[in-house]
């Protein structure tokens, strides 16, 4: 089927607003290509300091005939996620040797897990971090003698943070590995009703400590559709991932060849050869589209409403929040994986997964086909999915039809018509809602505003019992400059709770949600911030105020708002422990949740 008009036009947009920039990236890029192999300019010192510590493979790197593989990894044991990751350098380096190349570990990248901080002070660092990711990425590619790169990476601010570093090395041919989705464990609605009950005082902790350690059981992505589960999918629909990779589980042997695949591709498609698959030229404007559908097709975390504008923004491409709007309005929600459903990623992979849901938004054509990836020439590779037959890793053609049609559907038959997120617009500011998780009948919330500046005072109240009737929840001073912009998902099962009990409840703020969040209506991002005079600092108490993700507006209905002075709060307190006084400064100058909320641009 050609491609939907509307894509096209997103598209179109897309590459007329960017012309300027990424005509400028594309030059830089070419120029850094045209000096020929990195390790070629080295000097006999600079090589010999390179190659001292790679004993077998000093030879063959100091000839300089074959590929050399730079490793970027975001390795440790806080994040179930990348725990895999500890043995990754080893079987990169033998699949190396065996692909005729040889491998380094360039370096590390910081990589926090937000379960750990959520709700903590750790939390307010989290955004940040995925440009200090980015910057220390740099750091390990900046000594210039790679002719790819493998990166290792899955969770939230991670992925972001090496694509971006990925980008600005767009000369350098770059492929994605993930580690896998731990196995299911608990199920994660049972293990949100065991929150509630504790939030009530009807489980106890030992009671919630057992139901959360089921949940997270073992090695691997948590499994429910949040940020990392997200980044893997748009890793494949944007062509940066071998097909069928993002959702293979962790020490099996499949996982293994995968990798051991990655790292041949990555030795085939370098500078040396005759395929050349630079980073820069994979990261288009059609492979952002594409990640906007998918985000659309999967109801996809919000934090990629931040993450992709800064992804793309170091590739020349310059992404708007009227892009995710019109791609929604495009893209019907085809999949549900909690918290949009009971399902998570291990059933939606054994329904048909990414090779299934590419395939039918390709015939429907919601989807670029003519694009570049590390897999080969068009997006019908990603219909493809992998299989270790006889101890050998091969390809075969993905399923056609959902096996499962709870959790994914065909196009033509979809959970809702429109894409998981809504863009809102209004005299409280532009912000956005994921809508998959929420009841239709809680898409409109109309209710006076409770207003607060911290998710603590939230719960004090809620513990007081000062929530008994419809409610619109603020809590302001969560945005990037004001401390970070964290995630608030600690105060999804207080929010639940009071929605069980049949009131109407919303949140709106400046801060972020997590994507595991989803339940509960959210108006999220807005922007302006109130620590930069946005209108959420002049609300009051007992204001009314309409969210309405139908018509994508949020409003106060108040008389004089707009003449209203805005309130300022005492921010000095995110200033200081864990570590928060080392990024006051950088936080000063983050911008707008509608571009990113980057410290870097």
């Amino acid at each position: 089927m050609p491609l939907d008009p509307r894509i096209r036009a997103v598209t179109d947009r897309i590459a007329a607003r960017s012309r300027q920039s990424r005509a400028a990236y594309l030059e830089r890029l070419r120029r850094a290509a045209d000096t020929g192999p990195a390790r070629a300019h080295l000097s006999c010192s600079n090589a010999a300091h390179a190659y001292a510590a790679m004993g077998p493979d000093q030879a063959a790197l100091a000839l300089g005939r074959q590929p050399n593989i730079g490793i970027v990894t975001a390795y440790n044991d806080m994040l179930s996620a990348h725990q895999p990751f500890e043995t990754y350098p080893d079987l990169i380096r033998r699949a190396a040797r065996a692909a005729g190349a040889t491998a380094q570990v360039a370096g590390g990248v910081p990589a926090m897990c937000d379960g750990v901080t959520q709700g903590r002070a750790g939390m307010e660092l989290s955004l940040m971090s995925r440009d200090t990711i980015a910057l220390a990425a740099a750091v390990a590619m900046s000594h210039d003698c790679f002719d790819s790169a493998l990166w290792l990476g899955v969770c939230d601010k991670i992925v972001p943070g090496l694509v971006m570093a990925a980008a600005s090395f767009g000369h350098v041919p770059a492929i994605f590995v993930p580690a896998g989705p731990m196995t299911s464990g608990l199920p994660n609605d049972e293990k949100a009703r065991v929150r509630q009950a504790h939030a009530t005082g009807q489980a106890s902790r030992a009671d919630l400590m057992a139901a959360e350690m089921a949940s997270y059981h073992g090695p691997g992505t948590c499994t429910f559709f949040g940020t990392a589960n997200t980044n893997q999918m748009l890793l494949e629909i944007m062509g940066l991932m071998l097909p069928g990779a993002a959702f293979v589980n962790p020490g099996t042997g499949l996982r293994d060849a995968l990798t051991e695949a990655a790292v041949t591709r990555a030795a085939a498609i370098t500078r040396l050869g005759d395929d050349w698959r630079p980073a820069g030229h994979i990261l288009t404007e059609k492979a952002f589209v594409n990640g906007l559908v998918g985000l659309m097709a999967t109801g996809g975390s919000t934090n990629l409403v931040l993450h992709l504008p800064a992804m793309a923004r170091v590739a020349g491409i310059q992404l708007d929040l009227e892009d995710f709007a019109a791609v929604a309005q495009a893209v019907p929600l085809i999949a549900k994986v909690y918290p949009n459903g009971l399902a998570d990623v291990n059933h939606f992979h054994a329904a048909g997964g990414l090779a299934c849901l590419v395939g039918d938004l390709l015939d429907a054509g919601l989807l670029h086909e003519d694009v570049e990836t590390v897999a080969g020439t068009g997006l019908r590779h990603y219909t493809r999915e992998p299989r270790l037959i006889d101890g050998a890793l091969t390809w075969v053609e993905g399923p056609r039809d959902s096996l499962n049609d709870r959790i994914l559907r065909p196009v033509r038959d979809p959970f809702q018509p429109t894409g998981g997120l809504t863009q809102l617009r209004g005299n409280l500011g532009t912000g956005v809602i994921k809508t998959s998780a929420v009841a239709p009948e809680r898409h409109v919330i109309e209710a006076p505003a409770r207003i607060f500046s911290d998710q603590q005072a939230v719960k004090a109240a809620f513990q007081a019992g000062a929530f008994t009737a419809d409610t619109v929840v603020v809590v302001r001073f969560q945005g990037p400059r004001a401390n970070g912009m964290p995630e608030l998902h600690a105060l999804t099962p207080v929010l639940s709770v009071l929605q069980d009990r049949g009131l109407k409840v919303a949140l709106v703020t400046d801060g972020r949600m997590s994507g595991a969040s989803g339940k509960v209506p959210a108006a999220i991002h807005v922007a302006p911030e109130a620590a930069a005079g946005g209108p959420l600092a002049r609300l009051r108490d007992g204001d009314l105020v309409r969210l309405d993700a139908v018509n994508g507006r949020l409003d106060v209905l108040a008389e004089g708002f707009d003449a209203r002075a805005p309130v300022t709060a005492d921010l000095s307190a995110n200033d200081w422990g864990t570590g928060r006084d080392l990024f006051a400064r950088l936080r000063q100058g983050a911008g707008d949740a509608t571009e990113g909320a980057s410290i870097l641009f």
